[in-house]
């Protein structure tokens, strides 16, 4: 179905989450992934942006990225329409912008490119407006593709593992977003921090909750995401959660998480 052809559930500001944390393998492409699946269940139009040269997010919706003709790093470094890349996906009110393999030299590409902190926002101005959510799915760094991500993007949802060295690594994203808030984007601010990867049997997980907590207060989400073997498997099945086990503890966990995304805007 063409993006165009259906309304939004509603008319205020298309809220743009940047789904980032520099670290790797703490859930970022599971949660861009499953939270637009449960958003898109509940009625809101959702895009997803996978701007992780990995592509994760786009395999873990089942498209097969050596059948992709371009993807976001054409858009991005040759305009080409986004019309002509953003995709259909099997889950309900969902479309995906996919990533491949080639976006790994767009860091280097972007250097010398006129407003090259702004390439990203400029994809997705002309059709954010026909959705209620955009989720950009960053890469595991703060190069210049997550500086789009940061410029393009209203706020900042950060996954945090339940893991040591939990919060290795944020006072350096902090950072990089205050700078792009004092420069080239004023809007941006943390809107939450979702847990992943939560094991309520040990202590370490409740420790790292309290630490994180403390450091960032109400914006962590009450919903923990647990730590199953089924949320590992789906995207192998290029499944979202809700499809691949729909009654399993993940399933059940993004949709609370979806649900409190939307009661915070």
């Amino acid at each position: 179905m063409n993006y165009k052809d259906t309304e939004r559930s509603n008319e205020g500001e298309t809220l743009v989450l940047a789904v980032i944390n520099q670290k790797g393998g703490v859930g970022k492409s599971t949660t861009a992934i499953n939270l637009s699946a449960c958003l898109g269940e509940l009625g809101k139009k959702t895009l997803v942006v996978d701007l992780d040269p990995q592509g994760n997010t786009t395999s873990g919706y089942g498209i097969r990225k050596n059948k992709i003709s371009n993807c976001i790093y054409d858009a991005m470094l040759h305009d080409v329409p986004v019309e002509d890349i953003i995709q259909d996906v099997d889950a309900e009110n969902v479309w995906l912008i996919p990533a491949t393999i080639q976006l790994t030299g767009a860091e280097i590409e972007l250097v010398s490119q006129m407003s090259r902190e702004s390439r990203l926002a400029d994809v997705i101005t002309p059709i954010k407006d026909y959705f209620d959510y955009v989720l950009i799915d960053c890469p595991p760094s703060l190069g210049l593709l997550t500086i789009n991500a940061l410029t393009a993007a209203n706020k900042l949802l950060i996954p945090i593992q339940c893991e040591f060295y939990a919060l290795e690594g944020v006072t350096k994203l902090l950072d990089s977003m205050k700078l792009v808030k004092a420069r080239l984007n004023p809007s941006l601010d943390v809107f939450g921090v979702v847990m992943t990867m939560y094991d309520g049997r040990t202590t370490l997980a409740r420790q790292v909750i309290e630490e994180v907590r403390n450091f960032f207060g109400d914006k962590v989400f009450d919903t923990y995401i647990p730590r199953t073997v089924k949320l590992s498997e789906a995207p192998g099945y290029g499944e979202p959660i809700i499809k691949y086990t729909p009654n399993g503890k993940g399933a059940k966990a993004y949709r609370e998480l979806a649900t409190e995304v939307i009661a915070c805007g």
